[in-house]
C-alpha cells in the first residue's frame, strides 16, 4: 500500500529524478542515521537538478541552437582583439535583463557564433526564452510566410523571445520583401526584448545587405541605441586547425627563403 502511495505521489507532482534514487536514499539515511529533513531535503535538490536538466534540454531544442558551445570552451588566447573580462560581463546577462542588443562583427571563422551560441545556453540556463536562426534561413522563411499569407505567425516566432540570435548577417543581400520585414523585427523588438546579431560587414555596409541605405540606417538606428558591439579581429579558427593538419603548407620558394 505505501509505494502505491508513493506511486501515485510521484505521478501527481510529476516527480521524475526521487522514483529513481528513494531507495538506495532510504537505505543509506537508515544505515547513517541521517535526519529526516536532511534525507527529504536531499530527494528534492536531486529532483530540482534533474527538473532543471529537462527544462534546460527542452527549451534548447525549442531554441533551435545549431550546436553546443560554452564560454569555457572558448579559447581567448587565439583572439587577443577580444577582451575576456567584457565577454564574462555580458555573461551576466544584464543586456538581456534591460532588454538591449549584441553585435559581433568580423571577418569568418573568428569565433562570433560560438560566443553567440554560448551566451544563448546562459540565457536559457537563466530561464530566458530564446531562439536561434541563421539570416539565410530567416529570409527564406519570412518569403515563405509572406506567400502563404502566414507572416503574422512567422513574426511571432521571432519577437516573443527574450533573446534572438541572428547568425551570419551578410553573407546575402536580401530583397526587398525580406529586408522590410527584417526591420519590422527589429521595431518590434526595441526595447522589449535582446537581439545578438553577428556579422562579417562593418556597419558602412548594410545598405548593400538591405538593399537601401536608408532601410539600414533606420534598422542600425533602432539595433545600436541600447547595444554593445564587439569587433573581432584575426585568424579563423578553421584555417588553424587546417594548418594544425598541414594542409596549408608553405611554397617552394618560401621554403628555400627559410633555409637561406
Amino acid at each position: 500500500m505505501i509505494q502505491e502511495r508513493l506511486e501515485e505521489a510521484f505521478q501527481y507532482f510529476g516527480w521524475v529524478r526521487i522514483p529513481d534514487i528513494l531507495h538506495q536514499h532510504a537505505e543509506e539515511a537508515a544505515e547513517q542515521n541521517i535526519a529526516y529533513t536532511a534525507f527529504l531535503d536531499k530527494l528534492l535538490q536531486e529532483e530540482m537538478t534533474e527538473k532543471r536538466s529537462r527544462f534546460v534540454q527542452m527549451r534548447t531544442r525549442m531554441a533551435h541552437l545549431p550546436f553546443q558551445k560554452s564560454l569555457e570552451t572558448f579559447d581567448f588566447s587565439f583572439q587577443p582583439s577580444i577582451d575576456e573580462k567584457r565577454i564574462k560581463d555580458l555573461a551576466t546577462l544584464r543586456f538581456v535583463e534591460h532588454q538591449e542588443n549584441l553585435i559581433f562583427l568580423g571577418p569568418p571563422g573568428v569565433g562570433k557564433s560560438h560566443l553567440a551560441v554560448a551566451l544563448a545556453y546562459e540565457a536559457l540556463r537563466r530561464r530566458y526564452t530564446v531562439y536561434f536562426v541563421t539570416a539565410h534561413d530567416l529570409v527564406q522563411s519570412l518569403q515563405l510566410a509572406h506567400q502563404n499569407h502566414t507572416i503574422k505567425q512567422r513574426m511571432r516566432t521571432y519577437t516573443k523571445p527574450d533573446l534572438l540570435i541572428i547568425d551570419e548577417i551578410g553573407y546575402r543581400k536580401m530583397d526587398d520583401t525580406a529586408a522590410h520585414f527584417f526591420f519590422q523585427i527589429v521595431s518590434e523588438r526595441y526595447e522589449k526584448g535582446s537581439i545578438i546579431l553577428t556579422s562579417n560587414k562593418s556597419f558602412g555596409g548594410w545598405g548593400e545587405i538591405f538593399g537601401d541605405s536608408v532601410l539600414a540606417t533606420a534598422i542600425l538606428d533602432r539595433l545600436l541605441h541600447h547595444s554593445s558591439t564587439i569587433n573581432i579581429k584575426g585568424e579563423s579558427y578553421r584555417i588553424k586547425e587546417k594548418k594544425k593538419a598541414g594542409f596549408f603548407k608553405p611554397e617552394p620558394a618560401e621554403e628555400a627563403e627559410a633555409t637561406e
